[in-house]
């Protein structure tokens, strides 16, 4: 029986390293375009092509500040290891063996409950249970998901990016972003300062006739093939990353990952997609960092730490002008138990700042309430909810 164990492993192993290998494939591909992109800008187009001094030199000092920008972010997007949920989320030793020894679903998740009642775990699976991962053996971290390619528990996953063989999560977020960006930089200085070679290029040398090619123009050389490449390839990457940076950019002002854009999240009062919403300055900070030298560079700066996020738990666009009434302290929404108040972290105190000020009292929620026929909502905002009284 011993002897059959590696067999039956063996497959699956080499199965696991085949889909790393091939993983790379979309990474290798991207490196040899810029290698190339490089190669074809740099010699091809300033050294052989352009003949004013001025002209390489500006075009050589812009080039290589976006080119360097644009691959520092990428490197970091590839190689920031995904943030993983931290060992509080794990069962005890005790609750594991009970979880696995009873395999009744209502008993399993009373287990589960007891657990989480100490944890900043504020969103449910669809039918309202706790998320716990089979796999990793943890509760699942608000906003954490488990990623099949990496096998593992993401925080706050986006999504797996095959071009970065990488999972998009809360460690690397920020680095994506600025790789869209400034990979978008790159690709349209590329495209803005071929053009006009691209044009002659292609309108008076296409024939190899002297006659056709006036002189004091470009010769017709290799050089030709580049550039004209060059500009196909620029002005193709920067259409096709256009949209998708300007989806992302929508997501981080509604401050919402891919899989949230999809499937919202669900909270005792059901499903919300707004939930984690704080407006569009607060969510660009969660992102970012409330350092805004910091913003452009491919440094981390998110704000929190990926387990735990505030919420503004209520049916309608917190961005809009609406009324809140609060819950009692040490009272937060989570299936009816009630969690001891938790302090946040500083990073939340920072966010959450300035919003005491959008908030009314209970007495004039009430009275509003009554006046419009609208029945209180409540909100929780981060690991604790606060009662606000005159």
């Amino acid at each position: 029986m011993r002897a059959r164990f590696p067999s039956k492993m063996a497959p699956s192993h080499v199965l696991r390293c085949c889909q790393r290998v091939v993983g790379w494939i979309p990474v290798l591909f991207i490196a040899l375009v810029v290698c190339w992109s490089y190669y074809a800008y740099v010699i091809e187009l300033c050294v052989f092509t352009i003949q004013s001094i001025g002209e390489k030199v500006v075009y050589l000092v812009v080039f290589h500040l976006s080119f360097i920008m644009f691959v520092w972010s990428y490197w970091k997007t590839i190689f920031t290891s995904p943030a993983r949920p931290s060992k509080e989320f794990s069962l005890i030793k005790s609750d594991k063996e009970q979880y696995d020894r009873d395999e009744r679903p209502e008993t399993q998740q009373e287990i589960l409950r007891k657990a989480a009642k100490d944890l900043p775990v504020y969103t449910r699976a669809a039918n309202g249970a706790i998320r716990y991962c089979d796999r990793c053996q943890v509760i699942k971290p608000d906003r954490c998901h488990h990623c099949s390619a990496c096998d593992m528990c993401v925080l706050k996953m986006d999504h797996h990016c095959p071009w970065v063989n990488n999972c998009v999560g809360f460690s690397n977020y920020k680095y994506f972003l600025l790789f869209l960006a400034y990979s978008l930089l790159y690709c349209l200085f590329i495209a803005a300062t071929v053009l006009q070679y691209f044009i002659k290029f292609w309108t008076l040398c296409r024939r190899k006739s002297s006659v056709n090619c006036p002189k004091g123009d470009l010769p017709d050389t290799h050089a030709k093939f580049h550039v004209l490449f060059l500009f196909f390839v620029a002005a193709m990457f920067f259409i096709s990353l256009l949209s998708l940076f300007s989806y992302h950019c929508w997501l981080v002002s509604k401050n919402r990952s891919t899989i949230e854009a999809f499937r919202a999240p669900v909270f005792r009062n059901g499903p919300d997609k707004n939930g984690f919403s704080l407006g569009i300055t607060k969510n660009i900070k969660q992102v970012y960092g409330d350092q805004v030298k910091y913003w452009l560079l491919p440094v981390f700066t998110s704000l929190g730490d990926g387990c735990s996020y505030p919420t503004r738990l209520v049916s309608q666009d917190v961005e809009q002008p609406n009324t809140i009434n609060h819950s009692e302290p040490g009272k937060n929404i989570t299936d009816g138990q009630s969690l001891p108040p938790r302090p946040l972290s500083e990073s939340q105190n920072r966010l959450l700042g300035g919003i005491d000020q959008h908030w009314i009292d209970d007495e004039s929620d009430e009275d509003s309430s009554k006046a419009f026929g609208v029945p209180n909502q409540n909100i929780s905002i981060g690991q604790e909810s606060t009662k606000h009284s005159t």
